[in-house]
């Protein structure tokens, strides 16, 4: 089964939960084309908010039980980087716009043969080839996706 990849620093604008801002329709998609989601991440010790993301997703995944397979790995390290990229067959990428520097975990997956589904931010920008190194959400001239 497809698995969709998700770690990184969390933070609001990188929207961890945005994957999630339709349950229904995410749950539809998958009885038509099962896949299955894993996510791992860290929020800086004073970003509440961060935090408060991470506690989301964990309900997120609660309201998935017995739809699509998903799991939250705790204690993320360059060593659950390593093998969730590994295993990954889509990295997701959903920053608000125009806020990524570079996008370093979409690098990584890139660079492990792994397309990305991204919002066109960062390194995104030039590294997309629809279809072929992946797909944009969204468009370039876009605000926000």
């Amino acid at each position: 089964m497809p698995m969709i990849g998700f770690a990184r620093r969390m933070t609001a604008y990188k929207r961890p939960d945005i994957l999630f801002a339709d349950i229904v329709r995410l749950k539809e998609i998958a009885r038509q084309q099962p896949f299955q989601i894993v996510m791992s991440g860290k929020a800086h010790p004073s970003n509440a908010g961060g935090k408060v993301r991470i506690a989301e997703l964990h309900q997120h995944i609660k309201e998935l039980v017995g739809t699509i397979p998903a799991a939250y790995l705790p204690y993320y390290d360059l060593t659950i980087a390593l093998d969730l990229i590994a295993g990954s067959d889509v990295w997701l990428n959903t920053p608000l716009r125009p806020f990524v520097a570079s996008g370093s975990s979409g690098m990584k997956a890139a660079i492990n043969g792994v397309p990305s589904l991204s919002v066109l931010d960062g390194w995104w920008i030039e590294g997309c080839i629809e279809g072929v190194t992946g797909w944009a959400i969204g468009d370039e001239k876009a605000g926000s996706a």
